[in-house]
């Protein structure tokens, strides 16, 4: 068995502060991907993970402080691929993908649109242009784990409040669309709703409004498999008690030597 985590940290050196590599020590998962680390590999004290075991890979954005992914994995990948091949994506640091035996892991940060019209403009065009991506290499790499934060919360079960919500990014008619796009044409199963297909729980809180107290979230990280990751997927859950961030980290194990 192999455990995969994904977690949004915003920010990772405010998540150091909080605990977050002594929670590594403790949880010791196979691979965990982190999105929006808003950090360069050399702003880290990288000691303590390094001695854990893990080996580290890094995508940051170009622009300081902002976006970024990076993937720390016992296991180590065959392969490593920073960035999807599209400039203005990969300067933004989005997607890191490493290769294991016959599967790949791709470790994603798509675009959030609730900062006006044009980055939501640039979500969807992320979307279209991530889809092909994907559809291409999964022509070479069938056995797919693609984790991150995908900034859509996909059905009303996902997200505290549909109706108020129905014109807010993230939960926006197309963007649902995609999804179920993505998971039919596209192939993916869910990770989470394979193994809880109507438990309402949640990965993101706003920090407004006392919102994860009262748990008025939105389940917006993934894990999405495909192909015989499907057979492998054993289980799956979101770890809403950690919290090192306004999201908490999405855990799924999978039958995998």
């Amino acid at each position: 068995m192999r455990s995969i985590i994904s977690y949004n940290v915003n920010g990772l050196r405010s998540a150091i502060n909080k605990g977050f590599f002594n929670w590594i020590a403790q949880e010791q998962p196979d691979i965990i991907g982190i999105q929006e680390i808003k950090a360069q590999q050399g702003d880290v004290d990288l000691s303590q993970i390094e001695q854990l075991g893990y080996h580290h890979y890094w995508h940051p954005a170009e622009k300081k402080g902002y976006s970024g992914v990076a993937t720390f994995t016992k296991l180590k990948p065959s392969l490593v691929i920073h960035g999807c091949g599209l400039e203005k994506y990969d300067r933004e640091g989005r997607c890191l993908r490493t290769d294991f035996d016959d599967w790949t892991l791709l470790n994603c940060y798509l675009p959030s649109g609730t900062t006006g019209e044009e980055r939501q403009q640039f979500k969807m065009e992320f979307l279209d242009d991530f889809f092909e991506f994907v559809q291409q290499l999964k022509q070479k790499r069938p056995n797919l784990v693609i984790i991150g934060d995908y900034n859509i919360a996909h059905t009303e079960m996902d997200i505290h409040n549909p109706k108020s919500n129905k014109n807010s990014s993230g939960f926006l008619p197309e963007e649902r669309a995609w999804m179920t796009k993505w998971l039919s044409q596209g192939g993916f199963t869910d990770a989470f709703r394979a193994i809880h297909p109507t438990k309402q729980e949640y990965s993101w809180w706003s920090f407004r409004a006392n919102s994860r107290a009262n748990n008025k979230g939105w389940r917006i990280d993934y894990q999405c498999i495909s192909g015989n990751m499907v057979e492998r997927l054993h289980n799956a859950s979101q770890m809403t008690e950690v919290i090192h961030s306004d999201h908490c980290p999405v855990w799924a194990q999978y039958n995998l030597p």
